[in-house]
């Protein structure tokens, strides 16, 4: 921490060591800045970037299908699916498709959908609401989400006017 100082002060201390002076935080009052080796930094930071794409795991939307005369036994077994799906990551569409003359009682086949969703109710978020469209009723169901509350940053230190805050690193 060098303090405040004018800006061509530090672009000449920089200059002297050999480092480049990189302004951080633009908006504060004073700007505040940094004398760093600017490549070695973007350098870095490109390899961290790297490490968190590696880090990744990309959620997929798996799909199981229903119709109004599903049975119990088939039904559990789809519900040991989700379950299965939901504990990897991935989001479940729920699509129940009507044929024929089971288009006449759309509201057996809603009660299918509301049915699985009461029973799997504690492990997942629904993000997608029940809703038909054409011949399919359908909802998008998610795993539960983990509490994790990010941090703010905290605001830069206010100085006096006309100069920047340095930092050497």
């Amino acid at each position: 921490m060098l303090g405040v100082m004018s800006t061509r002060d530090a672009q000449r201390m920089a200059e002297n060591r050999g480092l480049d002076l990189v302004e951080i935080t633009p908006n504060a009052t004073p700007p505040v800045c940094k004398i760093m080796d600017y490549g070695k930094f973007k350098y870095e930071q490109s390899i961290r970037e790297k490490q968190q794409r590696k880090a990744q795991k990309a959620t997929q939307v798996k799909e199981i299908k229903f119709h109004p005369g599903t049975d119990v036994g088939d039904l559990e077994h789809k519900i040991r699916q989700i379950r299965s799906f939901l504990a990897d990551g991935n989001k479940v569409r729920l699509s129940l498709q009507f044929r024929g003359r089971e288009n006449a009682h759309r509201d057996i086949g809603e009660d299918k959908i509301a049915e699985v969703l009461e029973m799997i109710k504690g492990e997942c978020t629904v993000e997608q609401a029940p809703k038909t469209d054409g011949r399919i009723h359908f909802c998008l169901i998610g795993p539960l989400r983990k509490s994790g509350q990010k941090q703010a940053a905290s605001p830069a230190p206010a100085g006096q006017d006309g100069g920047i805050h340095i930092s050497v690193s």
